[in-house]
């Protein structure tokens, strides 16, 4: 009874401690505070989900560059975006607040660019739309293969039943998110399970399947570069093909914008981004390189003439069940194990999301912010829940028109995403350099190196992501990344000089100090 006694005690001041420095940043407790550091680390962990990442953008790895540009690129990206992991978690660990990243910027910033510095940088977040259309697009495949095939008279669903899909996915995660913490969290630990047991199983089923398999020299050293693209440059070709590399590893903020609800959140938040961007790096690496170990025939996998209507990931193991067993049932259930995982995905970018923006209202930075900052009495920020799954169907909405303009708006989210992610680590190398007081975890005197290798790397990513992808360049092949993120920063520097700067001071401090 004393030991219990004593436990109970401990877990009380920890939450004391929390409350208090949560307080000291100027804020009240408001969110139920329900999470450990596994359940942090697992709602980052489920949103990377690395078998996603490699799944979804495996065309275009194969198309820029091919084997040899994922499995080496892959180890590229994964120093560099560690660097800005391990900035963003000593950050993180100074200023546990579930504003995170513009909360970051507006301290960092120094007083005179602080409203400008949190204001930019709060309005680069968005991340739903593209996972959840993806996993609509993944859906379609399925159901495509499990009909007998493009070639067989399978079932190819229209763009209308697509999105049709991707609603019905994010009124699921709106229904999943308005649940109380326990229960997301339970989603969050499922998430991280499946990610981990998934990505073993598929490891070891598809060599062990594949009756024809790629030598270790091709999946290492093939360089393809007959992409039908017109560009053939092969330092080109690797720049654009690095993009699949880092497509996948995305959405670690999470940690941070779930840091209220989290019990020791100054170091919880910090081991939360840099673990899940470790396993998934590792994890990521290996489910690659043995889905890579199918790749016999880039041209095929590529062609949307074949079964899977051109989806490579798809058509690879759809194949390799089939020259197996026969029939490519598999093969299906393969790619549903990557669909669960993308869902868990899904669910959890919904929590991150209205995270993010229930702590933007409740520094009334969002138009209408007294209905967004509202809490449930499950202590969920319910009505900013289904902001984000509108937002994001709205989004979706430009696939219908032109899947060019949707192209750009999955554009907007990743780039818009990483740019989020370095303006606040900028500002701790250059303003703050002298005055950042750390937190529990801190990087020490390798901090500035490490801070700047992050941001030239994102600085590099923001010229990568505004190449154009294909020459000649026409209006269907145009990428249109610089003029829509371009687009978002010029609405967000207008408004601000126009509005916001009359009334947005930044952080709004909404306790006695």
């Amino acid at each position: 009874m004393a030991a219990q006694r004593s436990g109970a005690a401990g877990v009380a001041a920890g939450d004391d401690a929390d409350r208090a420095r949560l307080r000291q940043l100027g804020y009240k407790q408001e969110l139920k505070r329900g999470l450990g550091v596994v359940s942090n680390f697992a709602f980052s962990f489920s949103i990377i989900c690395v078998m996603a990442g490699v799944t979804t953008t495996y065309n275009a790895g194969l198309r820029y560059g091919g084997p040899a540009s994922m499995t080496l690129g892959w180890l590229v990206v994964a120093f560099f975006n560690g660097c800005v992991a391990l900035s963003m978690a000593e950050i993180c660990s100074a200023y546990p607040t579930s504003g995170g990243l513009y909360y970051w910027s507006a301290k960092l910033a120094g007083d005179k660019w602080a409203p400008l510095a949190s204001w930019i940088t709060g309005w680069c977040w968005a991340l739903t739309t593209s996972t959840d259309f993806s996993l609509a697009q993944l859906v379609q495949v399925i159901i495509l293969l499990g009909t007998g095939g493009a070639n067989g008279g399978g079932y190819m669903a229209s763009k209308y039943v697509v999105l049709a899909i991707h609603g019905s996915l994010l009124i699921l995660h709106g229904l999943i998110n308005s649940l109380p913490i326990r229960w997301l969290s339970w989603f969050g630990h499922l998430g991280a399970f499946w990610n981990t047991a998934g990505a073993f199983v598929l490891v070891i089923m598809i060599p062990v399947v594949a009756k024809e398999r790629a030598s270790v020299e091709f999946i290492f050293t093939h360089f393809n570069t007959d992409n039908d693209m017109g560009i053939h440059d092969k330092a080109y070709i690797l720049a654009v093909g690095l993009l699949t590399s880092q497509y996948s590893l995305l959405g670690y903020d999470a940690s941070a914008h779930m840091i209220e609800e989290t019990k020791n959140a100054d170091w919880s938040g910090p081991i939360g981004i840099i673990t899940s961007v470790a396993l998934s790096t590792v994890f990521g690496w290996i489910f690659l390189v043995a889905l890579t170990s199918i790749v016999t025939n880039i041209p095929y996998l590529l062609d949307p003439r074949n079964d899977a209507a051109g989806y490579a990931a798809a058509q690879a193991l759809y194949t390799a069940f089939h020259q197996r067993y026969g029939s490519g049932v598999g093969g299906l259930v393969c790619i549903g194990i990557v669909a669960f995982g993308i869902f868990l995905a899904g669910v959890a970018c919904v929590t991150s999301n209205s995270r993010m923006g229930y702590a933007f209202s409740r520094d009334k930075a969002m138009p209408f912010s007294h209905v967004w900052h509202r809490v449930s009495r499950n202590e969920v920020p319910l009505n900013v829940v289904w902001l984000c799954v509108v937002v994001a169907f709205i989004m979706a909405l430009t696939s219908l028109g032109s899947q060019v303009a949707f192209q750009a708006m999955v554009s907007i989210a990743t780039l818009g995403q990483y740019i989020s992610y370095v303006l606040p680590i900028f500002f701790r190398v250059t303003t703050a350099r002298r005055s950042f007081s750390p937190g529990p975890f801190h990087l020490g005197r390798y901090s500035i190196v490490i801070g700047w290798a992050a941001v030239l790397w994102v600085a590099l990513l923001t010229v990568l992501f505004s190449l154009p992808v294909a020459y000649p360049i026409a209006k269907d092949n145009f990428n249109y990344t610089p003029v829509a993120v371009g687009g978002v920063l010029l609405l967000s520097v207008g408004s601000w000089v126009f509005h916001a700067r009359f009334w947005f001071k930044g952080p709004i401090v909404n306790v006695d100090m």
